[in-house]
């Protein structure tokens, strides 16, 4: 029968050899050993944790509920027309000024043209009306020689008429003597006769001529009011064509859309031969180079942020290895559930409070975003140093 303290073999009941004992020990030893091991290294790990946390104080805050956002610029254009070119194509990168879509120019050619002639029309009307204030004045001057000459032909007149009746008083005084014959006297009467007529119709003359320098005058004060205080050129009637001109060779160049900012095309919906209206959405443009990041902070993170403070930023995209540097710009003026389509209604009976985030904007370095460019949408985390600033 074995001894008491021989060890036995689990497996098969029989007693170890003293080799097969030492070799248990020695197992169980470096089991402990390695328990103990593992244990201080989550002690150590723990105390440096809890110690840099003491140290700092809270000082970095740190959120993975980021993304990256830009300004897209929609690309509408500003009058109607038929696609005849459209030379970009999705994710494409274009400059500003670069040309996006080519609308058909037969209809703003042809309204260009009218234009043009129309401008040309008006300023040859106006032209001719400064040409008529020196005729109008003229013949102003023309009906004051008339009144002129008719005034003196109604004083002759007037002296024939005084020559003809002092005649005929003189012969009716010498007729009743018998000294002058009737046949004379006849020609006395009817020279006076003769001479009122005249002396009328000088009367008449000179009223017409006053009348015809009125109208002369009522004709070149109007002109005068149609290019009084301005030139052929700037006169309102030149002017409203020349503004109809330049409206149509606006509408002439707008048949080219052209970019508005650098960045890459998206969302491009537009396709030759299609009419496209007045604002209607063609494509997107993204500029990519001036992306920035909107990270969604808790409240009870944010007590210490504030605008100016640094970031550190690191990207799905890349990991770990490319490390962005920001910038804090600023906060959303509320939280994303306020700003929700259907926002949350908490007067209700059930109310669960919730921690709510604020999207905080971050701007990032040109020069990261040169070396690495980013794209809307991707995920990023964000971590914010309060003590800096």
């Amino acid at each position: 029968m074995a001894d008491i303290d021989t060890p036995f073999s689990r497996e098969t009941a029989t007693p170890l050899t003293a080799a097969e004992d030492a070799d248990l020990r020695t197992g169980r030893s470096n089991r402990k050993r390695a328990f103990l091991i593992f244990g201080g290294v989550v002690l150590a790990v723990a105390l440096v944790a809890g110690g840099y946390r003491w140290a700092t104080g809270g000082r970095y805050v740190e959120t993975d509920n980021a993304y990256v956002a830009a300004e897209a610029a929609q690309v509408t254009p500003l009058t109607s027309g038929a696609v005849s070119r459209v030379p970009v194509v999705d994710t494409q990168l274009v400059r500003k000024g670069d040309v996006l879509v080519e609308l058909d120019q037969s209809d703003a050619r042809l309204a260009l043209a009218q234009a043009e002639a129309e401008y040309a029309q008006a300023l040859r009307r106006v032209r001719q009306t400064f040409a008529t204030g020196t005729s109008l004045a003229s013949q102003v001057g023309e009906r004051d020689a008339d009144i002129a000459r008719m005034t003196a032909q109604m004083a002759m007149a007037s002296a024939d008429l005084e020559r003809a009746r002092i005649d005929l008083s003189r012969r009716q005084a010498l007729a009743s003597d018998g000294a002058v014959s009737g046949e004379e006297l006849s020609t006395a009467r009817n020279a006076f006769a003769s001479a009122q007529g005249a002396l009328a119709a000088a009367r008449a003359g000179l009223a017409q001529a006053r009348a015809a320098r009125g109208s002369a005058q009522g004709q070149e004060a109007a002109n005068a009011v149609m290019i009084e205080g301005a030139s052929a050129e700037t006169n309102p009637e030149v002017l409203a064509a020349k503004a109809k001109l330049d409206r149509a060779r606006l509408d002439l160049e707008r048949t080219t859309v052209r970019a508005p900012v650098d960045g890459v095309v998206t969302q491009r919906t537009v396709q030759v031969g299609q009419r496209v209206a007045t604002g209607a959405t063609l494509m997107t443009i993204v500029p990519v180079a001036q992306a920035y990041v909107d990270a969604n902070y808790k409240e009870s993170q944010l007590r210490k942020v504030r605008p100016g403070q640094s970031v550190e930023l690191v990207s799905d995209l890349y990991g770990e290895d490319v490390v962005y540097k920001g910038r804090v710009i600023g906060f959303s003026g509320g939280t994303g559930s306020s700003m929700a389509v259907i926002p949350a209604q908490n007067a209700t009976g059930n109310w669960i409070k919730v921690v709510q985030r604020l999207p905080v904007r971050i701007a990032l370095d040109p020069a990261d975003l040169a070396r690495h460019p980013l794209r809307v949408g991707l995920s990023m985390t964000a971590t914010i140093d309060t003590k800096d600033k």
